[in-house]
């Protein structure tokens, strides 16, 4: 019983714990971008993403080692936080891929049409 009692609250615990860090961090984020009056931000995406698969890394080890441990509910709590996380980082990244596509598409047409325009010297 105080096994159980210890497996449950130790996933609430490391779990609650997990999802405050990345609370905090957005939070920080937000703040250096309101202190940036909107301006850009730089490597704001390289840190989130690397937050995120530390966050992903580190409660899968940390769900493998409970599980190994015989907190089983621990472990499926971390697998599940863990499985989460991977899922925010792969539709982020997927998203910024896409937006960086779009951005060089539009760069690459825009200077299609501005060459297209420009006078042809006189040979």
């Amino acid at each position: 019983m105080l096994t159980q009692a210890l497996d449950v609250g130790l996933a609430v615990l490391l779990t609650g714990a997990g999802m405050a860090a990345l609370a905090s961090f957005w939070f920080v984020l937000g703040l250096e971008k309101w202190a940036a009056q909107g301006r850009r931000v730089p490597d704001r995406t390289g840190r989130v993403f690397l937050v995120l698969s530390l966050g992903v890394s580190g409660s899968a080890a940390l769900g493998y080692g409970c599980a190994r441990a015989g907190l089983s509910v621990t472990g499926a709590a971390q697998a599940v936080w863990a499985l989460l996380l991977a899922c925010v980082l792969v539709v982020g990244a997927g998203s910024e891929c896409w937006t960086r596509m779009r951005r060089n598409r539009l760069r690459r047409r825009l200077r299609r049409e501005r060459l297209r325009w420009l006078p042809v010297p006189a040979a």
